[in-house]
């Protein structure tokens, strides 16, 4: 008779072949872990929107058509294309800053863009929402209310 905490030689070969299994489809799962983290990390890197800080000098009405022309001066950070921003009153888009401004090159810090006209239907007193949109990455890079003078 045969003792019952023997195996026979098939048994034991059962373990290694599962480990090796385990090992491999381990290592395939991590393997792409690792490369969407990656790759997805290196899309991101590519659209993000630029940090700079603007102010809004002046909203000013046009009685006659009741659009409006923003001042708006780049206050700080990197410098920026004026055709990749877009300003925004209300949700209503203008072209880019390049399009409806003085500012065609670079748009550093200390420059003053003014754009317009943007909107319809507007008169002194009525408060906007002016927003600055980075094209590229869709992102908003600044956003802020102000009166219509």
């Amino acid at each position: 008779m045969k003792p019952s905490n023997q195996s026979n030689a098939d048994d034991r070969a059962v373990s290694p072949v599962i480990g090796v299994i385990l090992m491999v489809a381990i290592t395939v799962i991590l393997a792409a872990v690792i490369g969407t983290f990656v790759l997805g990390l290196g899309d991101q890197l590519g659209d993000t929107a630029p940090q700079a800080s603007f102010t809004v000098d002046e909203v000013t009405v046009n009685e006659t058509s009741n659009e409006v022309n923003v001042s708006i001066t780049k206050t700080g950070g990197q410098d920026l294309d004026p055709n990749q921003i877009t300003v925004s009153i209300d949700g209503t888009r203008s072209g880019t800053v390049a399009e409806g401004s003085d500012v065609t090159d670079t748009w550093q810090s200390g420059t003053t863009a003014v754009v317009g006209p943007i909107g319809e239907g507007y008169e002194s007193d009525d408060t906007v929402e002016v927003r600055l949109i980075h094209d590229p990455s869709g992102n908003a890079i600044f956003e802020d209310t102000a009166t219509v003078s």
